[in-house]
């Protein structure tokens, strides 16, 4: 389905993009689009299982997850791939962040802030109850060191990239 065909079923609603989210995430329909399936295209739409899945209470509130979506960067805090951007594990879908838990609700975890975690959907689709603990930045480093340079100076570009207004440098920065 295209997004011209959407508009016209739609009718008098103008805001058909939101009540799609709404059906996906509240209702439990299984719309994918192009951030879903490679051989979509933007604006296309297929839903997979006319039957929904079985929704579930959303009670995590909109300032909960902004509030942990910014203190985690607005990146994966699995695989740190940041939201909007291509995914490093498949380049043609962009990154896409839910909330998981630390500790899952099945296994007694809350809803508070200081256990949810900004996770991707491709890591979200393996996570079940897993949690990987974050590494260090001696570990990170150990493995920095140990790549080839052209990986080093790939990290380089990234970090250059998401940290543009920081500087390695001891010298004071100008305002």
């Amino acid at each position: 389905m295209e997004t011209e065909e959407l508009r016209k079923v739609a009718g008098d609603i103008t805001e058909w993009a939101r009540r799609i989210r709404e059906l996906r995430t509240e209702e439990g329909f299984q719309i994918l689009t192009h951030n879903d399936r490679n051989s979509l295209r933007p604006g296309q739409y297929i839903l997979e299982d006319p039957v929904p899945k079985p929704a579930f209470e959303r009670s995590i509130s909109k300032e909960t997850r902004a509030m942990v979506l910014d203190r985690n960067g607005f990146t994966c805090q699995m695989c740190g791939a940041a939201a909007g951007e291509p995914h490093p594990e498949d380049p043609s879908r962009r990154t896409r962040l839910h909330l998981g838990h630390i500790i899952d609700k099945s296994m007694g975890g809350t809803d508070d802030a200081s256990n949810l975690k900004a996770i991707c959907s491709i890591c979200n689709e393996g996570a079940s109850n897993l949690t990987l603990d974050r590494p260090t930045a001696r570990k990170l480093l150990i493995q920095i060191r140990r790549a080839p340079t052209s990986d080093q100076l790939e990290v380089l570009e990234w970090l250059v990239k998401k940290f543009p207004d920081h500087s390695c440098s001891n010298e004071p920065r100008s305002p």
